[in-house]
C-alpha cells in the first residue's frame, strides 16, 4: 500500500513539475522587483492602452515593444492565455494583459522601459 501512495504521490509530483516548466515565461528579481520575463530574461511589459485579450500596439510600436510571442501550438494554461494579433501572429498574455518586450532593455533583468509614456508597467505575478 505504501509504494502504490508514494508512486502515485511521485506521479503527482512530477506532472506539477512538468506543468510549471510549461509556463511560457518565468521570474526574476529586478530593480522593480519580481518580474515576468521572456526565456532569455529579457523583462515582459504590459501596455495599459490594450484591452483584455486584444493587443493595441502594432507598426512602430511593435517595432519598440516586440510582442512576446507564442509558439504555433502553444496552448492557454490557467492565467497563461493567447491573443490572436491583426497581423496573424499569436502572443502570450497574463490576466488577459498581452505581454511584450522592450526594444531599449539590452540585457537580462532590464527594466528601462518602466513607466515609458505612462502607459508600460512591468509585468509581475500576482
Amino acid at each position: 500500500m505504501k509504494l502504490i501512495a508514494i508512486g502515485i504521490a511521485a506521479g503527482l509530483l512530477a506532472a506539477a513539475s512538468a506543468f510549471a516548466m510549461d509556463e511560457p515565461a518565468k521570474t526574476m528579481k529586478t530593480s522593480a522587483g519580481e518580474v515576468y520575463t521572456d526565456e532569455k530574461g529579457m523583462t515582459l511589459y504590459v501596455y495599459d492602452k490594450d484591452e483584455a485579450g486584444q493587443s493595441n500596439c502594432y507598426d512602430k510600436c511593435a517595432t519598440n515593444w516586440p510582442p512576446f510571442k507564442a509558439a504555433a501550438g502553444a496552448m492557454a494554461m490557467g492565467e497563461w492565455t493567447i491573443v490572436q494579433r491583426t497581423d496573424g501572429t499569436a502572443m502570450w498574455a497574463y490576466d488577459g494583459k498581452p505581454l511584450y518586450t522592450y526594444i531599449k532593455d539590452q540585457k537580462a533583468g532590464d527594466v528601462t522601459g518602466d513607466g515609458a509614456g505612462g502607459a508600460w508597467h512591468v509585468a509581475k505575478p500576482d
